[in-house]
Order: structure tokens, then C-alpha cells, then sequence
């Protein structure tokens, strides 16, 4: 019968799971050197053991396949293949779904975030801190309208939000297992990750870091995309683009009745009727412009509405890959 002091040790040299989440949309040009940085982090890792949930979002080039002959040699590799491509964010809701880890981090396949700093965001966990997230001190291989946009949207989202998130941070970052299962309790289906994560709360903390140029390829969001991204995050943690179109329709109303005093000055104290048209058809357009911006806006909560009531899967998976059981369980989705 062990005693005490030995039950200790016995306990102590059980590893801890790191789980390392990569989602992967047509990254067949870099995922050999990602693979290759991931195991070198986990080969210099005392005390954890890795695995590596690598995510294929739909891709149409060879990543699949790849991913498939590297985790024949390594047992740490599992993959989730997606039946199509369902986006980022949706990609990381499926790698939380399916991992078991004491932590878990958040990277991307395209080398942008160095796997060398996941160390460092250990070391921040160890003492204590829920979530460990990347701040963008030096962003190398972007376009100064990309640094612009991006820079214009955190200060935009936070005004706007009753949350803040944190400026120059992506989806980079170590989360504890008690961070991941709250995310996991979430199930809306415009996913804004780094939003969720500051709501939910919890001790954090930034840890500063130099983003890389790509390693290879090109960049998964488009700037369709990332203004979708952009919608996302802003409806998604504030009602108050509807309070600032109730802002514009008591604006578009007192001007009206500018317009109307005018009119009716101009008919009591002159002679010349048709005056006034120019500032009739100013107010016709205005009020008309605000409508339609003040509909969008509704159209976009409601369409919202409509999404989250429809109860449909955030995502289909078409199959598992190096998972102990055929299907990691999932929260309920309702």
C-alpha cells in the first residue's frame, strides 16, 4: 500500500496534455514546415504531453493527404476533416469540441505565429493565468493598409462593445481547460473567438510577441472576408449600431422639421413658391438614406435571429484521424 509521499510523487509524473489547435485551409506549401516547428516545441517540453488537432477546413489542394502520411509516423497527430469549408472560426469551435488538454493553444498553420512562444505562454499558465493571448508588437509582411484597417476595427469594436477586446491580438493564444469548456458551452453560431474569450472572463494576461511573415502561401482572408469578420465581432458583442440608428432617425426627424419650418416661412413671407425644392429633395434623400442604413442594420440582427433559430450544426465532420475513440464527444447544442 503506497504512502502518502509516494502517492505525491506517483501523481507528479503524470504529464500534464498540452492540445494544440491548427486549423488548415489549403496549406499544402507550409504544413511540412509547421508540423516539423510543432514537434521541435514538443521534443523541448518537460513535464507535458502534446498532441497536435490539426483542423482541414474544406481544403481543396493536398493538405489532407499531408496531414494523413505525417500521422502515420507520429501518433501525436490527429486530424479533424471537415465536410466542407465552414471558416476560421468555425475550424477552432471544432478543435475545442474534440480535445481533452490541460491547455490548449490556438495557432495557425502559416507560421505567422511562431510555435517557439507557446513555451513562454506555459510559463505565464504555470502561474496561474486562464489565458495567455499574443500581442502584435511587430507585424512584418503586412500592408500598411491591412495594419491600418485592423488597428481602425479593434478601436471600432471597442467603442462599440461592452467588452473589450484586446488591440493587436489575433486568435494566438493558451487557454485553460475550465476557459475551453465555457467557450464550449456557447454554441452561437457567428463565432468571434477572441471576443468570446475576453467575455467569458477568467485570469489574463498578454504576452508580447513578433509576428513573422508567412512562410508560404498566401493570406486565407480577403478583404470580403475580413469585413465579414469585422460584422461579426461588432454585432456579435453590441446592440448599439440599433442605438445609434435611433440616434439617426431623431437626427433625420429634427432636420425634417427644419425642412418643414423653412417651407412654411418661405410659403407665409414670400411670394416665390417653388423655392424650397432644392431643400425638399435634400431632405427626401437624406431621410430616405437613413432608412435604408437603419433597415441593414435590423436585417443584420434579424438575419442573425433567424440563423441561431434554425438549430442547425455549427459544422459537419467528414471524418477523424488518430482520435482514441472514432468520435470525441461534443456539448450539446442546444
Amino acid at each position: 500500500m503506497l504512502i502518502e509521499s509516494e502517492i505525491v510523487a506517483h501523481v507528479r509524473i503524470i504529464p500534464l496534455l498540452l492540445s494544440i489547435i491548427i486549423p488548415c485551409y489549403n496549406e499544402e506549401e507550409v504544413i511540412a514546415e509547421t508540423v516539423k516547428r510543432l514537434k521541435e516545441l514538443a521534443d523541448g517540453l518537460s513535464g507535458w504531453k502534446v498532441e497536435y488537432i490539426f483542423v482541414d477546413d474544406g481544403s481543396r489542394d493536398c493538405t489532407r493527404e499531408l496531414l494523413e502520411n505525417f500521422a502515420t509516423t507520429d501518433t501525436r497527430i490527429k486530424i479533424i476533416g471537415l465536410a466542407r469549408n465552414f471558416g476560421h472560426q468555425i475550424a477552432i469551435t471544432a478543435g475545442m469540441d474534440a480535445t481533452t488538454g490541460d491547455a490548449v493553444v490556438l495557432i495557425d498553420a502559416d507560421l505567422q505565429d511562431p510555435p517557439e512562444v507557446i513555451s513562454q505562454m506555459i510559463a505565464k499558465w504555470s502561474e496561474g493565468y486562464d489565458v495567455v493571448y499574443g500581442t502584435r508588437i511587430e507585424r512584418s509582411g503586412e500592408s500598411s493598409f491591412k495594419l491600418t484597417t485592423a488597428k481602425a476595427f479593434y478601436y471600432l469594436l471597442n467603442y462599440l462593445s461592452d467588452i473589450p477586446v484586446p488591440l493587436d491580438t489575433g486568435d494566438f493564444r493558451l487557454m485553460s481547460r475550465r476557459v475551453v469548456e465555457a467557450l464550449r458551452s456557447m454554441p452561437e453560431r457567428a463565432r468571434f473567438v477572441r471576443g468570446m474569450v475576453s467575455w467569458v472572463g477568467f485570469k489574463q494576461i498578454a504576452l508580447p510577441y513578433r509576428r513573422s511573415e508567412r512562410f508560404a502561401g498566401k493570406s486565407k482572408y480577403p478583404l470580403r472576408k475580413m469585413l465579414r469578420f469585422a460584422t461579426d465581432g461588432i454585432i456579435s458583442f453590441s446592440t448599439k449600431p440599433l442605438q445609434m440608428s435611433i440616434g439617426l432617425g431623431v437626427l433625420a426627424a429634427s432636420m425634417a422639421l427644419a425642412g418643414i419650418f423653412y417651407s412654411f416661412c418661405v410659403r407665409i413671407f414670400t411670394h416665390n413658391w417653388v423655392e424650397g425644392w432644392t431643400t425638399l429633395m435634400i431632405a427626401i434623400l437624406f431621410l430616405g438614406g437613413v432608412q435604408l442604413i437603419c433597415m441593414g442594420i435590423l436585417g443584420e440582427y434579424i438575419g442573425r435571429i433567424y440563423r441561431e433559430t434554425q438549430k442547425r450544426p455549427l459544422y459537419i465532420i467528414q471524418e477523424y484521424i488518430g482520435f482514441a475513440s472514432k468520435e470525441p464527444s461534443h456539448p450539446d447544442p442546444t
